[in-house]
């Protein structure tokens, strides 16, 4: 058997570098293991119908009550936490 004159071979081959190509541009588009980028939907909502500097809050989906002042996005405005968490990526950075 010659792969080299088997179009079937190709064809699979073809067929699997595109499924996994489709795998890792998802993978990219989600932000690298799913992490949201930028703030979440409820530091916007926090702050509708107030101006930049004016305090807010909102309940985290964890149920904590974030705390913090309006900032200017934009056309929008979205709650800056007082206390901000760490950043997942700093924390792994210094534990190497």
């Amino acid at each position: 058997m010659h792969t080299r004159n088997n179009p079937y071979i190709f064809f699979a081959l073809l067929g699997a570098m595109i499924v996994f190509t489709s795998f890792g541009n998802e993978a990219c588009a989600r932000g690298g293991g799913g992490r949201r980028q930028g703030p979440p939907p409820e530091a916007y909502t926090a702050c509708e119908g107030k101006s930049a500097g004016d305090k807010a809050e909102f309940v985290s989906p964890r149920g904590d009550t974030v705390t913090g002042v309006c900032k200017q996005n934009g056309d929008r405005l979205f709650l800056v936490p007082d206390n901000p968490p760490p950043d997942r990526r700093e924390k792994n950075d210094n534990n190497e």
